[in-house]
């Protein structure tokens, strides 16, 4: 019960930070073109430098290990979550089902996941989600641009698969950590106050984009409640499963910043593809808005789930 405590405590935090967006949207104080222009901030500038902020740290050959483990349970669990989208998520509709199938698979590690790691395990949370964050790039910019494109001349993400916010900030922070490098004071501390932009800002886009939702496009639709079903609970629970048996030795926050990520709710990017190949947006819209705020009760079960019995 108190670890169920501690977790909400913190999803409570996110959510009133998210508050702040949604007042925002209501208030007009800023419009969508602002908006936008702060989620490009974050991923493009922000996030990079959350990452290599975290790996400002001496090297640690057990971390090392983890960060490997971190990337294999991850990716082993993308392609687990692709086999439960193929076989449960159905619609007569392909601009419906994709969106729906892209829903079930891909979490907001980076938007939900990393300030929540943050908040609950500190920097070396971060450092070990960030892992996770890498992996969903390249599974969404291959597996997902596939399922959601219509022609072949639209998957073209090859680039975008392996040169990205993620990667390029894993890149750059992965040398620093290697080799425990001391970045100069003029370079270390702007680049940690950018990193400290990450949960705020987080906050007010998604805050933002959930005061347009249109929830009830969700409510008249069975297939959007399986698809948050597998999101928000088959998944993640199958990921804590598969390292339950290796608890003792796997480093414990390791794996609860990899249950924090798997249980995210649904990625904004869903929606971001969904605009580009012009699927049914409305659809994916309203599931990332529903699946954000079933979250404030899922993810605090699950998590405290994963403190009790992986550690951490």
């Amino acid at each position: 019960m108190e670890n169920i405590v501690i977790v909400a405590k913190q999803v409570a935090v996110l959510f009133v930070l998210m508050g702040t967006g949604f007042a925002v949207r209501r208030m007009k104080i800023l419009g969508d073109s602002a908006i936008e222009g702060c989620a490009n901030l974050l991923m493009v500038v922000v996030t990079p430098c959350l990452i290599v902020d975290c790996f400002r740290r001496p090297f640690d050959p057990q971390m090392l290990g983890g960060l490997g483990i971190a990337f294999a349970v991850a990716s082993l669990g993308h392609f687990a979550a692709i086999a439960m989208a193929s076989l449960f998520v159905r619609h007569r509709d392909e601009d419906v089902r994709r969106p729906l199938a892209l829903a079930a698979v891909f979490s907001n590690a980076g938007f939900m996941g990393i300030p929540l790691e943050q908040a609950i395990l500190g920097e070396e949370g971060v450092f070990y989600g960030v892992v996770y964050v890498v992996v969903f790039n390249l599974f969404i910019w291959s597996w997902g641009l596939r399922t959601m494109s219509r022609t072949d001349g639209e998957r073209g993400g090859l680039k975008k698969m392996f040169v990205n916010p993620g990667t390029v900030g894993l890149a750059i922070g992965f040398p620093i950590f290697f080799f425990s490098v001391n970045l100069p004071f003029v370079v270390s501390t702007p680049l940690h106050h950018i990193a400290n932009l990450n949960t705020p800002l987080a906050m007010i886009v998604v805050g933002y984009s959930l005061a347009g939702a249109k929830l009830g496009r969700v409510a008249r639709m069975p297939q959007a409640y399986v698809a948050m079903a597998l999101r928000l609970l088959a998944y993640p629970l199958i990921v804590i499963a598969a390292m339950y048996p290796f608890r003792g030795v796997l480093d414990g926050n390791m794996m609860l910043a990899v249950s924090i990520a798997a249980a995210a709710p649904v990625a904004a990017m869903v929606s971001m593809l969904t605009v580009k190949f012009h699927r049914d947006v409305e659809t994916s819209v309203a599931v990332v808005s529903a699946s954000t705020l079933v979250s404030i009760l899922t993810i605090p079960a699950v998590v405290a789930l994963a403190m009790s019995i992986l550690g951490g």
